[in-house]
């Protein structure tokens, strides 16, 4: 059982720390690029082969590496060390939860594709977030730096606010799919429902049978449209990225809580963020996008045709591998999504961050489990 652990950890740190993270980068740049009909970085080489820019991740851990570690003066040295440490660890440790694939039977033994698989799953995300935030105070705090205490205040009243409403924006995906397991949630949406159900159910009125083709994947997107956009909008400002990043605001407060750092402890701010992007990624493929689901084609159907022709324990692996990819395939949708978003959108001002939580989202999600409840109800008085 612990090398199990051990073997999905590594393989989640590998992926995540050692090909996503750098990846990203490097996505960043050449995106940016592409939109803005730039070239991008690509001058970093290797023996005069630059690989379309992809030596640049290389190169900038290296630079961090080699810089020299500056601690101000008049700073609280143990703070300002420690800082980035609790900035970087709970986004790290938020993917013990976030399932890649399901669970497949080999010979009798039950292999699960994910490290932790708690009853509480989601709400595990909120609080190992929540942790974030003391690293940014911190960094802001013990820098004895006004520009930087001022990023580490926007910070912590940015990510405090938006904790309400994305909390609230997901009451709607518990009520649908009932469950915080988020592996329950993924499985719970390998299947399809017809489009125009809910005339029977509703209104009493039988449709044709040609239509029972109309189906769309048993999707949180499907079922929650508007806790997606809310809870996608909601994580970005979590994770201080664009248009949500006046914690470092360059052209207000220089560059914010962590003005004063630099080397690789500056490099872990930014690795936090980078993560966060990934962690985002898999959240939103794992709740709304049916995670390792592949439409229309539920486990059962996919080992079924397969087996009958290679046997079962070929069949299985061969889910495995497709089950992995779809998931991870998912993840690099949803990350060249929030890239676009990032290049697209200009920064908010503070007072529209904040504007947006408490006038605009936290209504929505609160009116979003008011009808969720109401449509509940119908469908089950109309099935009764």
């Amino acid at each position: 059982m612990l090398t199990e652990v051990l073997i999905k950890t590594l393989f989640i740190m590998a992926v995540i720390v050692g090909a996503f993270t750098p990846l990203i980068t490097w996505i960043e740049r050449k995106q940016s690029a592409m939109m803005q009909d730039r070239i991008g970085a690509n001058r970093a080489d290797i023996a005069g082969i630059r690989m379309i820019g992809l030596f640049h991740p290389l190169a900038d851990i290296l630079k961090l590496i080699t810089k020299e570690d500056v601690v101000p003066l008049g700073a609280n040295r143990a703070m300002h060390l420690l800082a980035p440490l609790i900035a970087v660890v709970p986004a790290l440790a938020a993917f013990a939860v976030i399932p890649f694939g399901g669970v497949y039977s080999f010979g009798g033994k039950e292999l699960s594709l994910v490290v932790a698989d708690p009853d509480w799953g989601l709400l595990y995300i909120f609080a190992i977030g929540s942790i974030a935030t003391y690293g940014t105070i911190m960094a802001g705090w013990s820098s004895n730096n006004n520009w930087s205490m001022l990023g580490g205040l926007r910070a912590s009243a940015q990510m405090i606010s938006y904790e309400v409403t994305l909390g609230l924006s997901v009451v709607g995906v518990f009520m649908v799919f009932h469950t915080l397991k988020l592996s329950d949630m993924a499985l719970a949406q390998d299947s399809s429902f017809r489009l125009l159900g809910f005339v029977e159910v509703l209104f009493g009125l039988p449709l044709p049978a040609w239509l029972d083709w109309l189906r769309l994947p048993s999707w949180g997107i499907f079922l929650q449209p508007l806790g997606f956009l809310m809870f996608l909008c909601t994580m970005m400002a979590e994770n201080k990225r664009p248009p949500f990043d006046i914690p470092e605001g360059e052209s207000e407060i220089i560059a914010g809580y962590h003005l004063e750092y630099s080397g690789m402890r500056f490099g872990l701010f930014f690795m936090s963020e980078f993560i966060g992007v990934v962690v985002i990624a898999g959240l939103v493929a794992t709740i709304f996008l049916g995670g390792w689901s592949i439409p229309f084609l539920p486990q059962e159907t996919i080992i079924g045709v397969i087996s009958s022709v290679y046997g079962t324990g070929f069949a299985t692996g061969l889910c495995l591998i497709l089950h992995v990819l779809t998931f991870f395939l998912k993840v690099i949708v949803m990350i060249w999504l929030q890239m676009a978003l990032r290049w697209t959108l200009p920064r908010f001002r503070y007072d529209q961050v904040m504007d947006l939580c408490w006038k605009v989202l936290l209504p929505l999600s609160i009116a979003n489990v008011f009808v969720t409840a109401l449509v509940m109800l119908l469908i089950q008085g109309g099935q009764a």
